[in-house]
């Protein structure tokens, strides 16, 4: 399978948003520009993958500008601060948008997570 794009770097903490939100990140300033958007992905971390979904870009729905990536690993809540991880970005699910309240952003994500599972699903 041919990747969209594959990006690397060091775990950063965040502001633990993802994880309050129920979907924990593993975070990495971009020194690079990519299109914005939600992506399915897979990432590997110490010579193992997992499937996963990726947020690029900036959070419009909390006003945010600083251009980054935050990685959803399904079904495994990884700290991972301090290590090196790679991400390949499979397919993009939908661009990046603001909503009007944190349930708004939930049940997208939740509709996001739901379409990496199918897509990951028909893989195997």
């Amino acid at each position: 399978m041919k990747a969209t794009y594959i990006i690397w770097g060091k775990v950063k903490q965040g502001k633990k948003r993802g994880k309050n939100l129920g979907f924990p990140t593993l975070n990495m300033v971009l020194h690079r520009s990519l299109p914005e958007g939600i992506y399915i992905s897979e990432t590997k971390i110490n010579k193992k993958s997992y499937p996963s979904v990726t947020f690029i870009g900036a959070a419009k729905t909390f006003g945010e500008k600083d251009f980054k990536a935050e990685t959803y690993l399904l079904d495994h809540d990884l700290n991972g601060y301090g290590q090196w991880i790679s991400v390949r970005l499979l397919k993009k699910i939908r661009d990046n948008q603001a909503f009007k309240s944190e349930k708004e952003l939930i049940e997208a994500i939740t509709s996001d997570v739901l379409s990496a599972r199918e897509f990951f699903h028909k893989l195997r």
